[in-house]
């Protein structure tokens, strides 16, 4: 409730300043409106991308540097010491507490705010330079007209980091050639001028759907799918802007589980297929009420064309 409350107030101080390149954890922005930039830029002709991987960048924040950003706009007294009390809060670790000497502590409610604020001198830094950066928290990609212009932004945000005691992750930092690499931004894949989950975002949609959908799973179809189906909704959401064969496919192999678990009842063994499409076509799904992500994606493409 505190840091809320201090949140609160600092919030609009910095706010006023912020780069309109940082989308993260900003009122009125969001993911979708990074994502939008980038599809913009990646319209407008910009072929190259500099994918850039802070390290650790909550956990490797300098406190001394940090307060100093804060009390340029800042000067009371006591809420420095507020910030400074937060920042060396004590974290337990298997029955032991540790005090910590830099970052900001990971889940406190305050965090994402002190990381714009210690990130917005390198947001101005790429302005003023030229480059077309977007950034949601520490996800930063930079994207370029050229493999020299990206080299030279890659220059530049390396001389940034280092100088502000932050580290480039040695592997994942990387210039890409949008024509034949594919580069992963906020849960999406950008590749060959479509959208699409990025695999670990598909995983871990698949993990939760199979949690549901297990051949043991108890209670009637019609109670399954009304339990599926905010899973579905809410992933659409996000995702709708991907291709639409990402669609088709997920449905198919969701009808899949589904057909599985109705064959495991009528004590059969193995995956839906061959004559359970009959048995169960895809008609049957959709009068027990199973949200299609197909049919989401060409309503909303629709809606959109209107």
């Amino acid at each position: 409730m505190v840091q809320t409350a201090l949140r609160q107030v600092l919030e609009p101080i910095f706010e006023r300043d912020f780069a309109a390149h940082s989308y993260g954890f900003r009122p009125g922005r969001g993911c979708k409106d990074a994502l939008r930039r980038v599809d913009e830029l990646l319209k407008g002709g910009f072929t190259h991308v500099v994918d850039a991987d802070l390290k650790s960048d909550f956990d490797t924040i300098p406190h001394d540097r940090l307060l100093a950003l804060v009390a340029k706009k800042v000067a009371d007294g006591k809420v420095l010491n507020l910030i400074d009390a937060f920042l060396h809060q004590g974290v337990l670790d298997d029955l032991e507490v540790s005090t910590p000497e830099q970052g900001t502590p990971q889940g406190a409610v305050i965090s994402p705010l002190l990381s714009n604020i210690y990130l917005d001198p390198l947001d101005h830094l790429m302005a003023e330079s030229g480059f077309e950066m977007v950034r949601y928290a520490d996800d930063v990609v930079i994207l370029c007209r050229s493999s020299e212009e990206a080299a030279q932004a890659m220059a530049v945000v390396q001389e940034w980091t280092a100088s502000a005691g932050l580290t480039l992750h040695p592997t994942k930092t990387r210039i890409i050639a949008v024509r034949t690499e594919s580069f992963d931004f906020l849960g999406y894949r950008f590749e060959d001028g479509t959208r699409r989950p990025r695999p670990k975002s598909l995983d871990k949609f698949k993990e939760t759907v199979r949690t549901k959908t297990t051949r043991t799973t108890g209670g009637s179809l019609s109670a399954i799918i009304a339990s599926l189906n905010p899973t579905l909704r809410g992933w659409f959401e996000y995702f709708k802007h991907s291709h639409k064969w990402t669609f088709e496919r997920l449905d198919g192999w969701i009808r899949m589980r589904l057909r599985s678990l109705l064959r495991k009842r009528m004590k059969k063994r193995g995956r839906g297929r061959g004559t359970d499409h009959q048995r169960w076509p895809n008609a049957f799904f959709a009068d027990h009420g199973l949200f299609s992500l197909e049919r989401a994606h060409e309503l909303a493409s629709q809606s959109s064309l209107r």
